[in-house]
């Protein structure tokens, strides 16, 4: 089951020192790391130049379970979790080549529900790659997940990263894309590394720092 509002993802967020959302037409833009057996999710709203992490956590479904049956279960929750958040846009982490093909196979039929659910619903979708949510987060592409972790907890000023790393991951990925939309909306959907994104991470680092 999803928690439409934890305890502490109220805060004041990240003032953005990158680009306004002005032009954007949502306030709110859900991010889901896809898998059957754990699908993250986090929501981030922004109001003016802020940012607020206002829900976020991870939907299970038992393994024991057929899969017919653990599909519908999280089909059955994504409906409930967009209908309680209205996100104006999705943000979905973008299947690539996995060895592992059981892993493949969950990231893909999660993200295919995601989709069938958002295009009902006339919701948009984007997608962003593991690399390019980690160079917009923590600033390298590389970036471990307990760095990731680490940097949306700073960047969202939680008092502390969330325990899950799916919903840590879901939370990176709703920021890359406000940090994206107004360049991909300048460029027809094509993505970059946004002027200001350098700026605000190493302005997160320093308050951090000197805390």
């Amino acid at each position: 089951m999803f928690d439409p509002g934890p305890i502490g993802f109220h805060a004041a967020g990240l003032t953005s020192a990158g680009p306004t959302s002005a032009g954007l037409a949502y306030d709110a833009v859900l991010g889901i790391d896809p898998g059957v057996s754990r699908c993250g999710y986090g929501v981030i709203r922004r109001d003016g130049s802020v940012f607020s992490a206002t829900a976020c956590g991870v939907i299970r479904t038992p393994p024991t379970d057929p899969l017919p049956s653990r599909l519908a279960a999280l089909a059955a929750e994504l409906e409930a979790l967009i209908e309680e958040c209205r996100p104006g846009v999705l943000a979905v982490e973008r299947v690539l080549f996995q060895v592992n093909t059981r892993t493949a196979m969950s990231v893909g039929q999660a993200s295919g529900l995601a989709l069938a659910i958002a295009g009902r619903r006339g919701i948009p979708v984007v997608s962003y790659s593991p690399n390019e949510v980690k160079l917009a987060v923590a600033g390298a592409g590389g970036a471990s997940k307990g760095e990731v972790q680490a940097m949306v907890a700073r960047l969202l000023r939680l008092a502390a990263p969330p325990e899950s790393p799916d919903a840590s991951d879901a939370l990176a990925l709703a920021l890359c894309h406000w940090w994206q939309a107004p360049l991909r909306a300048a460029t027809n959907g094509e993505s970059g590394l946004v002027p200001g994104l350098t700026a605000a991470i190493a302005a997160a680092v320093a308050q951090e720092s000197s805390s």
